[in-house]
């Protein structure tokens, strides 16, 4: 069973964060061979929540307050571990910061920038695509909106 832990950036431990970094960067910069700035200065403005099997990370994603990323409220940096995919981890992941930023924000709408080749995994989550197919670090995106 996956333990859920939903911290603030301050709240972190030098370990927690390392293993965020880490797994980010196994996924983003590693698996997806882009380089690109993770570190953008967000982090510190954000929740961060954590799905932990056996103590080790195995999904993560950063929850952004409305006004940093964009007018809503946002969920970035979706990320699962490779050794975790294929059990509903990633929407297990995504229904849980979906409740959390409901909870942490009060809002009722949610942006997201997706990537392209996961618009139907969005979209059986509620999201619709607002955006134009636009690239990000030379990846196709769309922007998505959540509406509660």
């Amino acid at each position: 069973m996956i333990n859920w832990i939903c911290k603030k950036f301050d709240d972190l431990s030098p370990q927690e964060l390392y293993t965020i970094m880490q797994l980010r960067n196994e996924v983003f910069v590693v698996e997806q061979n882009c380089v690109y700035q993770d570190a953008d200065n967000k982090d510190p403005h954000c929740y961060h929540l954590m799905g932990l099997l056996n103590n080790k990370l195995i999904a993560y994603t950063r929850l952004l307050p409305p006004g940093l990323a964009y007018t809503e409220a946002s969920i970035g940096r979706v990320v699962s571990s490779p050794s975790a995919r294929g059990g509903g981890v990633g929407r297990e992941l995504m229904e849980k910061s979906i409740e959390q930023v409901s909870q942490l924000f009060g809002t009722f709408s949610i942006k997201i920038g997706a990537q392209l080749y996961l618009h139907n995994f969005y979209t059986s989550l509620g999201f619709q695509q607002t955006s134009t197919v636009y690239l990000e670090d030379n990846i196709e995106h769309v922007e998505m909106i959540l509406l509660r």
